[in-house]
């Protein structure tokens, strides 16, 4: 079901057995896996909107960051959903027996990066097997796993990565992870040139990232609520990226006001030129798709890579109930002309 500018959720108001009024409206949070941005920006735009309120529900956003760890709240119920990084920690909750699900994947692109110098003869992916790499401890532990499976990568390129790019930016013969929605600007602004971005999804790593999970008993007791936080989210993806989003930028300021307007206008171009939400499967079934195939094939490079155990039975780790519905696409062409 596509739904219409007005965002056409009455099906779920009615199962809700609500109004839109604030008495009636169901409280739910959603917790962040980092302090506000512009990579949060359709879940702030739903809630700048309306969209949420349109279906139902009263949500509210618990940004995390360093001091937060909003992960261990969802499955003893402090939090009612939580944005994921990518399916391994999805995978990992399986295994581990953790009542948690996987109900759509904003990000159809993993935004992992790594960079280079430029003019440095550093620029295709087979360059990089000739240079050094400073990487976090959970980028060598997850993708770096599989560049080794996959390309012929070895542990003796790896420096490790505090989260600095002084050192990069002193030695052009070296390169760095980051994401493409932060790290770049960064450098840009630091450094004075633009570097090299190699997006790893682009090379193969096809997992799903910023995903929303939420417990398992809430999907069998109350799938009204997930199916509008879903769509909700959906609706206010494609407002944020292709309608008017100085509401959501806003509210973003106002739980980070350390975050400029610079760089969300960074992050909001990257999104859009690398496809990290709108892209493949969701530009016919709706921001958020999500494919058994998909899964899968994220599933046995990750086995191959000695990251998962191939006993995980991680179908059950998501579900496609809420999504590729087509949500939102109709909006897209409207708000685009087209």
């Amino acid at each position: 079901m596509v739904l219409s500018r007005q965002f056409g959720l009455a099906a779920a108001v009615f199962a809700l057995g609500a109004t839109t009024s604030a008495q009636a409206l169901e409280k739910v949070s959603f917790g962040t896996n980092w302090v506000a941005q512009a990579e949060h920006g359709g879940y702030y735009q739903a809630l700048a909107d309306g969209t949420y309120e349109a279906c139902g529900l009263n949500v509210e956003i618990k940004p995390g960051g360093p001091q937060a760890n909003n992960r261990i709240l969802l499955p003893v119920g402090k939090i009612d959903f939580l944005m994921g990084g990518n399916m391994l920690q999805a995978f990992s909750a399986v295994e581990q027996d953790i009542p948690t699900v996987v109900v759509a994947g904003h990000f159809q692109k993993e935004p992992q990066i790594l960079m280079t110098h430029p003019g440095e003869g550093l620029d295709t992916w087979e360059s990089l097997k000739e240079i050094d790499l400073l990487l976090g401890k959970g980028g060598l532990n997850s993708f770096y796993q599989w560049m080794k499976a996959e390309f012929g990568f070895t542990d003796e390129q790896v420096k490790p990565y505090t989260f600095n790019s002084a050192p990069f930016l002193a030695d052009k013969r070296i390169g760095q992870q980051g994401y493409v929605t932060s790290e770049p600007y960064a450098i840009e602004k630091e450094g004075g040139f633009t570097p090299n971005i190699f997006l790893i999804a682009d090379h193969g790593y096809d997992t799903y990232a910023t995903t929303v999970e939420t417990r398992t008993e809430l999907v069998e007791t109350k799938p009204e609520v997930v199916k509008c936080f879903v769509e909700g989210s959906a609706i206010g993806w494609v407002n944020f990226l292709y309608g008017d989003n100085s509401k959501a930028l806003e509210l973003i300021k106002k739980d980070n006001p350390g975050m400029s307007d610079e760089q969300m206008m960074f992050s909001i171009e990257k999104m859009k030129e690398y496809g990290i939400v709108d892209s493949g499967d969701a530009l016919e079934l709706g921001i958020g798709a999500m494919t058994d195939e998909r899964n899968k094939s994220f599933f046995d490079k990750m086995v191959a890579a000695g990251v998962v155990k191939p006993e995980v039975d991680y179908t059950k780790s998501y579900t496609l109930e809420f999504v590729n519905k087509g949500v939102g696409v109709d909006l897209k062409k409207k708000l685009l002309g087209n």
